[in-house]
């Protein structure tokens, strides 16, 4: 069986990003930079486009090439991925070069190379596997990803001959007038032949900027007339993140497409523009989702809901039928068809069963509330547990927080139990 190896080059420093956070490690859409791209890798195998080599084709864990903030990315993907270290940036040539050691050391040895960058996070993995199967079906020496850009982009121009063969990749500050007119650039992902790859990397020369360039080996290719596959793809999928407000830019693409991913799974989104749903939000068909409203975290909504407006929801598990109108949830639990709002909050660790009715302006914190309770306005409910069927009338609080001990009480109230207005439970 033929195998392949993914390197990620993350060993950038992100200075443009002014933090002292990894730019890998940025949110976008609930989940890293890196994560995104690492999903994307991962997820290869099970497209469409590389089903033909499914069987005859294996890989396994992507080696991340790491420089700067290692620590931080090693503390925050562990065993996910499998690590490089470039203690000097001299370039994306040296970058792949330093995982030259950990890809020979993959068992059975990889055929090929595949690749990217870290901070590319908009990048699919359908994309991904057409580079890497016209790499395989060409029996291409490289293959690279291309796109079609404005000729006032600052991406490096594909260079073609008369034959329309791919001569070289020539960088903006090297270009020539001509070639800057050119439309077709390098969008940053490659496949090559391993053993080919090794060799001329370990024979390119410094550039004029004294650094590696991995594009400089297309020339090397066309020179000694080496297969050159391209892919042309979308410019967007490539884009890199440097800055905030590339960050922002991304962001607002990876979010139109999580919308669009819902609305095509049967969720209504009143008004895409307004709403916001991270990565690993599931939400079940037939269910309206109003403006104004954040669902992050992995939280999971079931079908016939209506959520919002204005409605923020974190790390929550919510089930069928559930209304939840101008409310905040976190790190809570909903059953099926409860009732929720207006300005309602639900803090970590609560837990509403099936047809419970909550007020406006309640606050419930770490409690369980049975079956068919009602919470009136203006009630607080903190660690307590309340029955079926029961009425807590508006102003009721559990007065849970000793001042002087800084000990928390617990309060139970049984099944069936009517709880007059302005009731304030002491436990002792």
């Amino acid at each position: 069986m033929n195998t392949y190896a993914t390197v990620v080059l993350a060993a950038g420093k992100g200075t443009r990003m002014r933090s002292t956070l990894s730019k890998l490690l940025h949110p976008l859409a609930g989940q890293p930079l890196l994560s995104h791209v690492l999903k994307s890798v991962e997820a290869i195998p099970s497209t469409s486009v590389f089903a033909p080599w499914r069987e005859s084709v294996a890989t396994q864990r992507p080696i991340v090439v790491l420089g700067h903030e290692a620590e931080q990315i090693l503390s925050a993907f562990g065993e996910r991925c499998q690590y490089a270290m470039q203690h000097e940036q001299l370039g994306t040539g040296h970058a792949v070069l330093a995982a030259q050691e950990a890809v020979d050391a993959l068992a059975p040895l990889p055929d090929t190379v595949l690749v990217c960058y870290g901070d590319t996070p908009l990048v699919r993995s359908e994309m991904l596997a057409s580079v890497l199967a016209e790499h395989l079906s060409q029996q291409a020496t490289v293959t690279f990803l291309t796109a079609d850009a404005d000729p006032s982009s600052d991406y490096g121009r594909v260079v073609r001959d008369s034959h329309g063969d791919v001569r070289e990749i020539v960088e903006v500050k090297r270009a020539t007038p001509e070639q800057l007119q050119i439309t077709e650039v390098n969008s940053g992902v490659y496949c090559f032949e391993r053993a080919w790859l090794w060799e001329s990397l370990h024979a390119l020369p410094r550039n004029a900027s004294g650094e590696y360039y991995l594009t400089d080996l297309i020339a090397v290719a066309g020179v000694q007339e080496r297969r050159i596959a391209t892919v042309r793809g979308s410019l967007d999928e490539t884009l890199g993140v440097n800055n905030r407000v590339q960050l922002a830019e991304a962001e607002q693409v990876m979010r139109r497409r999580i919308l669009e991913r819902h609305m095509y799974a049967g969720v209504t989104i009143i008004d895409p523009a307004s709403t916001y749903i991270d990565e690993e939000v599931s939400i079940g068909t037939d269910t309206v989702v109003l403006p104004g409203t954040m669902i992050t975290g992995k939280t999971t909504i079931g079908s016939w809901c209506r959520i919002g407006p204005g409605t923020t929801i974190y790390q929550s598990s919510i089930g069928e039928r559930c209304v939840i109108r101008n409310s905040a949830l976190e790190e809570s639990v909903l059953e099926d068809e409860v009732s929720m709002g207006p300005f309602s909050h639900c803090r970590p660790g609560a837990h509403l069963a099936r047809g419970v009715r909550m007020g406006n302006f309640g606050e419930v914190k770490n409690s369980y509330i049975g079956a068919e309770t009602d919470v009136h306005h203006f009630s607080y409910v903190g660690d307590a547990t309340v029955g079926e069927h029961v009425n807590i009338g508006a102003g009721t609080i559990t007065s849970n927080y000793n001042g002087l001990t800084k000990e928390k009480y617990h309060t139970t109230i049984g099944d069936g139990a009517f709880i007059g207005c302005d009731t304030v439970f002491v436990p002792l």
